[in-house]
């Protein structure tokens, strides 16, 4: 059921896989256009498939609002650089990347996406990929990229209390601190939370965890060599 504030629409319902098979596909076309017309109409195209899915134009323009900074910087020294058309166009491929991968994630839950990847991954692992594990990564990058930008903005906070201005130095270091230190405490959660570690044995025998053994404290065993304790 969904809830009454909710946006649907046959957007929406579309599968996972077939949303990024068309981003991926997209994103390898507007790499290769140079015509800045072209780029214009998927820009303007892009805009239109937020109409479609309901979704208002400040949500979409949300999404480029923080690379806006880069976007001007990048557009005036590629026009002095070179020329002001290649400066259009830069702006415009990236502006078009970012609105069609925006929308990819805002019109399919995060646990499809997650599954669509892991499927498709499948086929790699007898060459030593691990699907869950990426999928694992790419669920914490969708789940963390938002806190690391509220982050940011309570940095941001804190230095106009302190009077300090705008100083990109001032921000970056502690967010890069507090970044590293929250996957650490990220990655030393997962380990610990984790029954099994990597294991390179036979398939099909269980890698080692750790278990209790009667009378004793921690002990590292084999779930192999675990005998079952019967309660009578």
């Amino acid at each position: 059921m969904k809830s009454r504030g909710e946006i649907s629409s046959f957007l929406h319902a579309l599968p996972a896989a077939a949303k990024l098979l068309v981003l991926a596909a997209a994103g390898t076309g507007l790499v290769l256009v140079g015509s800045l017309p072209v780029l214009a109409g998927a820009f303007l195209g892009t805009l239109i498939l937020y109409w479609l899915a309901g979704i208002s134009q400040q949500k979409a323009f949300q999404q480029l609002r923080p690379l806006l900074w880069l976007l001007v910087l990048l557009f005036v020294v590629q026009g002095f650089w070179q020329s002001w058309e290649i400066a259009g166009l830069v702006v415009l491929r990236i502006s078009t990347l970012i609105l069609l991968a925006a929308f990819v994630t805002l019109t399919t839950r995060t646990d499809a996406l997650i599954a669509a990847v892991e499927r498709a991954l499948t086929p790699l692992r007898r060459f030593g990929v691990n699907p869950a594990k990426v999928g694992l990564a790419f669920s914490l990058a969708l789940r963390f990229i938002p806190v690391i930008a509220q982050q940011a903005n309570d940095i941001r906070d804190a230095q106009r209390a302190r009077g300090l201005g705008a100083n990109p130095v001032a921000l970056a270091l502690p967010l890069i601190v507090r970044t590293l230190r929250m996957a650490s405490d990220v990655a030393d959660a997962i380990d610990a939370r984790s029954p099994y570690s990597d294991h390179s044995g036979d398939e099909g025998e269980l890698p080692p965890r750790f278990v209790l053994e009667p009378n004793t404290s921690n002990a590292r065993m084999s779930c192999n060599d675990a005998e079952p304790q019967l309660k009578t």
